[in-house]
């Protein structure tokens, strides 16, 4: 379980539900990300620190798991606790209830960039000394990366453009961008009538304004898609494996 850490209350509105009243998980991953800014921005690791410096943070990996994947509007309260740092990479962890009780976790892995050569910068080498970022200490109940597998057939296909609209403070595309262009060629009937079990994300290069982006997805079986999304000259961009559960 999560200690020590930072909690706060979040008010989910109906802007922020799906046609059958659960979370979007854009939604979802927003929630993360924004409390996760400001409790590195409240340890002095955020990105008023890095920016000044030419840094910034970039999220790598999610696994996430639902005991209950979190339904209608009202107040939820999430937790985040940072877990410390290994020489290239963070790690970071969260946890969602409602009413007392814990309906997810989610572990997140994270890197530290440099603006001008886009390159990635040892972790290590620019929160060591942080009172609030300790090297990393594995625990029993953490969750665990699960490796997503490549698609082989692809059962379903969409093309999106990066608007403005999409980027984040960094200049690319936002991290929540990428469930949903996962998520959207999914059919109506196969959404409506399933609730996420467990989120697996990797990201792997950034989405950058007007370029055109193209999710595909495999149906493993009827609880299980795995999703790619690549750019316009077939590098991937992001891989999701989603398992499903009937409402």
């Amino acid at each position: 379980m999560i200690q020590n850490g930072y909690t706060e209350k979040i008010n989910v509105k109906y802007s922020e539900v799906e046609h059958n009243h659960a979370m979007k998980p854009y939604a979802l991953l927003n929630f993360l990300q924004d409390i996760a800014s400001k409790n590195a921005e409240d340890g002095g690791f955020g990105y008023s620190s890095l920016y000044p410096r030419g840094y910034a943070w970039f999220l790598i990996k999610y696994r996430m798991e639902f005991e209950k994947y979190p339904f209608g509007v009202g107040e939820y309260e999430l937790t985040t606790e940072p877990r410390g740092y290994n020489k290239l990479f963070a790690f970071r962890e969260f946890s969602l209830s409602k009413e007392g009780q814990q309906l997810a976790r989610m572990y997140s892995q994270w890197a530290i960039a440099d603006f001008k050569s886009r390159s990635m910068i040892p972790v290590a080498d620019v929160v060591s000394g942080n009172k609030y970022m300790v090297p990393h200490v594995k625990r029993e109940d953490d969750l665990n990366f699960s490796k997503i597998r490549q698609i082989n057939n692809v059962d379903y296909e969409k093309a999106f453009e990066v608007r403005y609209n999409d980027l984040d403070i960094n200049g690319h595309a936002n991290n929540g961008n990428y469930i949903i262009w996962a998520f959207e060629p999914l059919n109506f009937e196969f959404r409506n009538a399933r609730q996420i079990k467990t989120i697996d994300m990797v990201y792997k290069k950034e989405a950058i304004f007007g370029e055109t982006v193209i999710s595909q997805i495999e149906l493993k079986d009827d609880y299980t898609t795995l999703h790619t999304i690549k750019n316009s000259s077939g590098e991937d961009l992001c891989q999701v494996e989603c398992t499903w559960i009937n409402n």
